[in-house]
């Protein structure tokens, strides 16, 4: 454990304060860093979200250190260090079991020229002091240093603004955001993810240069996107993605249905269901596809809209919702498999379903169209729908009914051949023809079985095939069909428990 105290001003000059201290723990392997550095005459800081975790009482997700030393002359120090990238940075081997220590990133500290495509610096040149590295960076709680005695360097009031819940820019925001547009998303990604407000001044200048993000690549937008999407409070980053204007360079199908009001089935409109369907996800803590399919499931309604009022009609908005998520996962990049997975939701969320109206083969159509390991989330998608609608209940007696019936059809039926043995092999074991004796032998093998499990063995059932081939055929079919009437008893017993899960009847 260390002390942390706080420094407000640059750090040659200003004096350590002893108020507002707090006990922070630095893993040793970070440590070490720091104390190498120091030992070889150079100065090192932890910095940027690293030391904004630590004030916010939480466990940095990574490790970010700030030096004066140059790349060639922090990997002298660390042989087991790699350098191949363009911004300075050295990524330290610490090999610690953590996978977050595992690697440190050291970068020298520097200063950035003009970002003549608002994403990458014209010019990189590293810097000797500390704040004039702080200076580049995005929002103050970012722009916040400490070294290994645990003394914040805090030039631009970081401190201050993690207090009081604000995402505010370092410097001038029209500055920041022209040197690299994806800044103004990241911000928006900040107040979801923690919490915060975007201050005033820095949310004025994202409304003003959200042009800016024209510039930026599709696959840089999904980052931020998945960010805010798992965030605890996505729906209010999609409502200041919207604020801000940023969502047309983003989700710009997602516009289309603000406004757009439904039909007697629902009191809200479809930007504003869709939102709350995603609230209800998160909420739930379901799946980043679930969120996504949850966000998306309408996404359709606009373009098959047809007649106003309570008597409107959206027929289809669920394929040509499919094919908008498509075109979405395909704009953005995102990996194949998780693109095919999310349309396949959005594509079945309105499945029809109806207590005593669906039959099993139906149920089988639609785990086969949705794939057996994505029914789950599809239910899922199906209650932030519900809840998006503004009904009370997320999963009504119909819901649990269709997981029943799923559950049944899907799940392997107890029969024979569940055994270790089959057909085949008990005809080559005994020498037999096919023919009805082979069945009287498997129920009567599995009669046993299903008493007494553990002599579901291939060496047992071999033996006892032989024993029981001696019987003639008037026992060996008195065996059957109490084999037969068992498997009957078990069956019933499973779908009792599958009911009693989902409190059907």
């Amino acid at each position: 454990m260390i002390q942390v105290q706080v420094l407000v001003g640059a750090p040659e000059t200003v004096q350590r304060s002893k108020t507002n201290t707090k006990k922070l723990e630095i893993p040793k392997a970070v440590s070490d860093i720091l104390g190498k550095l120091s030992v070889g005459g150079y100065e090192a800081f932890i910095v940027g979200g690293s030391v904004r975790h630590l004030l916010m009482g939480e466990k940095p997700s990574d490790w970010d250190i700030t030096t004066n030393a140059k790349p060639e002359e922090i990997q002298k120090l660390f042989p087991d260090s790699f350098y191949e990238n363009k911004f300075g940075t050295v990524g330290v081997k610490t090999g610690s079991e953590e996978p977050v220590l595992q690697i440190v990133e050291i970068t020298t500290y520097r200063v950035e020229s003009k970002y003549t495509d608002k994403r990458h610096p014209d010019e990189l040149r590293f810097a000797e002091k500390l704040e004039d590295d702080l200076k580049r960076r995005d929002f103050t709680m970012n722009a916040l240093a400490m070294d290994a005695g645990g003394i914040i360097v805090d030039l631009f009031d970081g401190q201050t603004d993690i207090k009081n819940k604000s995402v505010r820019a370092v410097g001038e925001p029209d500055e920041r955001f022209n040197e690299d547009a994806l800044r103004m998303m990241r911000a928006v990604r900040f107040a979801a993810t923690l919490g915060f407000n975007i201050e005033a001044e820095t949310l004025g200048a994202i409304k003003n240069n959200h042009g800016l993000m024209a510039a930026i690549s599709k696959e840089r937008i999904r980052e931020e996107l998945v960010k805010i999407i798992n965030s605890a409070d996505a729906d209010k980053g999609m409502e200041l993605l919207i604020e801000t204007e940023l969502m047309k360079y983003i989700l710009p199908e997602m516009l289309e249905g603000i406004g757009v009001t439904q039909n007697k089935h629902h009191i809200y409109t479809v930007w504003e269901h869709n939102l709350r369907a995603l609230r209800y996800a998160c909420g739930k803590n379901y799946s980043f596809e679930v969120r996504v399919a949850s966000l998306l499931h309408d996404v359709g309604k606009p373009r098959s809209k047809r007649g106003e009022g309570l008597d409107s009609t959206f027929y289809g908005h669920e394929i040509i919702g499919a094919r908008m998520t498509a075109q979405i996962m395909d704009r953005l990049r995102f990996p194949q498999k998780q693109a095919e997975k999310i349309i396949k939701l959005v594509r079945y969320h309105l499945f029809y379903y109806n207590v005593g109206e669906v039959t099993e083969s139906s149920v089988r159509r639609l785990v086969a169209n949705i794939g057996k390991e994505n029914v789950e989330d599809l239910i899922k998608v199906r209650e932030a729908d519900r809840i998006g609608s503004g009904v009370p209940k997320a999963k009504p007696y119909k819901l649990r009914h269709l997981q029943f019936m799923i559950d049944k059809v899907a799940r392997d039926p107890i029969s024979p051949k569940m055994l270790k043995i089959n057909g085949d092999g008990i005809m080559l074991l005994l020498g037999l023809k096919q023919g009805p004796r082979v069945g009287m032998l498997m129920h009567a093998l599995m009669n046993e079985v299903l008493d007494e499990p553990s002599k579901n063995t291939h060496e047992y059932l071999e033996t006892r095939a032989r024993e029981l081939n001696m019987l003639n055929e008037q026992e060996l079919a008195e065996l059957r069909k109490m084999g037969e009437v068992k498997i009957s008893e078990e069956e019933q017993k499973e779908v009792e428990k599958i009911k009693e899960k989902y409190y059907v009847e």
